[in-house]
């Protein structure tokens, strides 16, 4: 039997350096005779993630399978090998078929209405009380998630809105869980929060529009954030592009702006659980996992908490081990410590990724 060998502090655990081998893909912990030795020093990372991206979007749309190859490459570079597509207008299928991209977990299409959000994203469903069925096609066409547009500008009252009546969303979500999939949704305002919440969805983007309750309420019921921080500091830009026609609206997204560190720390300080997500494809280059790393360090999170929601805290949450016996050997090396300093993530000595070196 032939195998690769590396030596290190394995993290989380941290402590000694210790002995990990590499079969066909899979760790092991037990030693391979003959192995060859690819590291023998540094820290031993399970492989970063970026819980909220978009794989084959690009500014003007969905883009061919080659730039969405070239966008998940950008990925694997920067360590991140687990990527949570938060909808998509492209079929990034054959890309899970590639042993050298990233894993890609699915959400299908954004579900929205019409003129309710970025034109050709998603699927448009014109009568509200088809969300339910849309969900269930959706099912079928993603890995296990849902995005829902929770709320866009309201061309009408010119300001953010929720999309979905409560009944309706917790008919959808109801449809969701009893499929085995998990929802979550687009939200920046406050109003669409309490419905999302009470309809039992499991995670919520951005959330710039979170308060002490909705916050108390996502931490009772462990709904996940990943509030997508690099993103937000688009908000201003947005705010002045939409000023004149929608000055309320523009006021909205500046307040929402000026409170989002404060915000996301509450809710970190709440309990909520967050994760890392950098909100990439269209406005955002992909491969910019350690700057949203980095974001969430910034606004309370520990070194060590901010790296564990962008690696080993949250590929459980999607349910990916991390680096135990028998698990994908999806490792990424650095010679220093990453909890100690975060600029250390840019400088990754070795990606393995299935466990092949890249």
């Amino acid at each position: 039997m032939t195998g690769l060998h590396l030596r290190g502090v394995v993290l989380p655990d941290g402590g000694d350096p210790r002995d990990l081998w590499v079969v066909n893909g899979r760790i092991r912990t037990q030693p391979v005779p003959g192995a060859r030795t690819v590291v023998d020093g540094g820290y031993l990372v399970p492989g970063l993630v970026d819980a909220h991206c978009h794989v084959g979007l690009g500014a003007k749309g969905a883009v061919d399978l080659p730039e969405a190859v070239e966008q998940a490459l950008l990925n694997r570079e920067a360590g991140a090998l687990l990527l949570r597509d938060c909808g998509s207008p492209l079929d990034t299928r054959p890309l899970q078929e590639r042993l050298d991209l990233p894993r890609i977990v699915r959400a299908g299409r954004h579900l929205a209405r019409p003129k309710r959000y970025i034109k050709y994203l998603g699927v448009e469903i014109e009568d509200e009380q088809d969300l339910p069925g849309a969900v269930a096609e959706q099912i079928a066409e993603g890995d296990g998630w849902i995005k829902l547009v929770g709320d866009w500008i309201d061309r009408g009252t010119g300001d953010l809105a929720p999309l979905w009546s409560d009944d309706v969303l917790a008919q959808a979500i109801k449809v969701a869980h009893d499929g085995g999939a998990r929802v979550t949704a687009h939200v920046f305002g406050e109003d669409a929060l309490p419905g999302l919440l009470a309809a039992g969805i499991d995670c919520i983007e951005h959330g710039t529009g979170l308060t002490d309750d909705t916050i108390a309420t996502m931490a009772a019921a462990g709904t996940a954030l990943v509030p997508t921080l690099i993103n937000i500091e688009n908000f201003p830009d947005i705010a002045s592009a939409g000023a004149e026609k929608f000055p309320a609206y523009a006021t909205h997204m500046r307040d929402l702006y000026a409170r989002n560190r404060a915000t996301v720390a509450a809710a970190v300080e709440a309990g909520v659980p967050v994760y890392a997500g950098t909100d990439a494809g269209g406005g955002i280059r992909h491969g910019r996992i350690v700057d949203e790393v980095r974001a969430l360090h910034e606004v309370g999170l520990s070194r060590h908490d901010a790296l564990a929601a962008a690696s080993w805290s949250a590929r459980e949450w999607l349910g990916f081990p991390s680096l135990v016996e028998g698990a994908a050997a999806d490792i990424v090396v650095y010679e220093d410590d990453p909890r100690e300093d975060l600029e250390a993530l840019r400088h990754p000595a070795l990606v393995m990724l299935r466990g092949r070196i890249h």
